[in-house]
């Protein structure tokens, strides 16, 4: 029995007025999905909020640990849980303010090919915020719009989110689908950036930079290189910032987040927009099945932006597919299929290489640990499909691993030790899965 099970409390850092507060908001039955909850809550979400510093305007969330900044996807998953707490409107707003505010900035000092880029994060204190970060992740800021939206009905942050929104997935489209194939890569403006206090050890480096739009060392980017636009001359020879593999992941990522930008217009009433945008997730979920499904693999691989040649390095990123609803109903079976082989079933799943490539190690970062936020991601894909007992499975599993090793970033997929940044932010997803019905073994609903 895990930790939780045993301990009559495990609430250390929780003051009494947060757990009464998360209390409020919460309903369980059993007491470990209680104890999970309130620390969770309490250290992931309630306590990773920070007045403006600028460049950062308005109130921002971080994720934790040494990462000093407002991460683009690790934020959303916080918001989405935040925006459960009464009166907390306002400080969301601002948090997607600091992104808007970020956007017009950018676009008043950048020539025109490249309006519309949100950095990768926002970094208080950094003055030199056009220089560095010059590239962008992972785009799930319109995901994470709908996502309090469903929560909390703030119409006034959808209606300012709508046009920054469109502006941020042009800017994907046209600097990072650079053969217009509807597939995406990753890039940096390696030229205008300059130097990088947050390289994790590894210096300037453009490829690696680049490599950050995504999950940072993914494998299937090992052979990435950078080279000039290939349809486009910017500021001659160095001008070297378009990656030359497109990935199923940030491809997933881009047409999920175009749906639900859809979905938002029309809940504001943009018609127009809301085809604008159905048409763009459509053209991009099309391409993926064509040029990067592999029915021997059973996934989607990354693959060589001019070849259009597959990458046989099945990823982490293989999976998100699942969740922006690419698949056909075949080839969510054939996933399915895949997902049940010892390529995936270690013992703590989801990996994020397969475990049968050379490139796997057990607490490998993205090269074979495992991530909560991606786990939700894929539960959720293999979910929408019918496939529930896989998604109960993952979710579960993941569950019972955060309980008995404690709440951090990321896992060895051998032993489940905890691995990275206690108490990380999106580490929040631990209890989405559950809010989101996708356990077999836990209950956590939000009090109505």
């Amino acid at each position: 029995m895990s930790d939780y099970g045993e301990k009559e409390t495990n609430m250390t850092s929780a003051t009494t007025s947060s757990k009464e507060l998360i209390q409020s908001c919460f309903h369980w039955e059993d007491a470990a999905v209680g104890r999970l909850a309130v620390d969770v809550l309490d250290n992931c979400v309630l306590g990773k909020m920070f007045p403006p510093q600028e460049p950062l305007r308005h109130n921002w969330i971080g994720p934790g640990g040494g990462y000093q900044g407002q991460w683009l996807w690790d934020t959303m998953f916080v918001v989405d849980l935040l925006s459960i707490f009464p009166d907390t409107r306002p400080t969301i707003r601002d948090v997607f303010e600091n992104f808007w505010d970020f956007q017009e900035r950018w676009n008043r000092e950048m020539p025109a090919f490249a309006h519309g880029m949100i950095a990768n994060f926002l970094q208080p204190g950094n003055l030199d915020w056009l220089k560095f970060p010059a590239y962008s992740q992972i785009p799930i800021l319109a995901w994470g719009v709908e996502r309090v939206y469903r929560r909390n009905a703030d119409m006034e942050l959808v209606r300012r989110a709508l046009a920054p929104l469109e502006a941020f997935h042009d800017w994907y489209w046209r600097e990072r689908d650079v053969t217009n194939s509807g597939l995406v890569s990753v890039g940096v403006y390696s030229q205008i950036a300059q130097t990088n206090s947050i390289g994790q050890g590894n210096g300037w480096d453009p490829v690696q930079q680049a490599r950050f739009e995504t999950f940072d060392f993914e494998s299937s980017l090992d052979g990435l290189q950078l080279t000039s636009h290939p349809m486009r001359h910017n500021n001659g020879s160095d001008d070297k910032w378009y990656g030359d593999i497109c990935l199923p992941g940030i491809t997933a990522y881009l047409v999920l987040a175009e749906s639900c930008l859809a979905r938002l217009a029309d809940i504001a009433g943009d018609e127009a927009m809301a085809v604008r945008r159905r048409e763009k997730a459509a053209r991009g979920a099309e391409a993926a099945r064509r040029y990067m499904w592999d029915e021997e693999a059973g996934l989607f691989l990354a693959v060589e932006r001019e070849t259009l040649k597959k990458i046989p390095v099945p990823t982490i990123g293989s999976w998100i597919p699942l969740h922006a609803e690419i698949p056909t109903a075949a080839m969510a079976a054939r996933m399915a299929e895949a997902f049940q082989t010892p390529s995936w079933q270690t013992p703590l799943p989801v990996p994020t290489v397969d475990s049968q490539n050379a490139r796997y190690i057990a607490d490998g970062f993205w090269r074979g640990d495992v991530w909560p936020a991606t786990n939700y991601q894929i539960a959720d894909g293999f979910a929408r499909y019918g496939y529930k007992a896989i998604a109960g499975d993952i979710v579960d599993k993941t569950i019972a691993n955060a309980m008995t090793n404690g709440i951090s970033e990321r896992y060895n997929s051998v032993t489940g030790k905890a691995l990275g940044v206690q108490f990380l932010g999106m580490t929040c997803t631990v209890l989405s899965m559950m809010l989101d019905g996708f356990t077999e073994n836990y209950e956590l609903k939000v009090r109505r």
